[in-house]
């Protein structure tokens, strides 16, 4: 199929691909992030959240986000780099 594809058509469909991981990749964050962030920062689950436990959640979120953010811009060089070194 992928043989009488242009080369535009070619790298449209790789960028679909890559959308789609990037979405399947965040979702994937987000689950485990909510659920290890859930695990430490609620004590006791009630009817609303404390303010500390809101904190706490809200702190945990970011961390795994920037951490997140962070592995993605270094893998991202790493791959340009080995791209042009090709």
């Amino acid at each position: 199929m992928t043989d009488k594809l242009t080369s535009a058509q070619k790298d449209e469909l790789m960028n679909q691909v890559q959308q789609q991981l990037a979405v399947a990749n965040f979702q994937e964050l987000l689950t485990k992030a909510t659920h290890k962030c859930y695990k430490m920062c609620i004590g006791k689950p009630g009817s609303s959240l404390s303010s500390s436990e809101q904190s706490c959640l809200a702190m945990c979120m970011d961390r795994y986000t920037d951490t997140y953010n962070h592995v993605i811009r270094v893998y991202t060089t790493k791959l340009q780099n080995g791209l042009r070194g090709s």
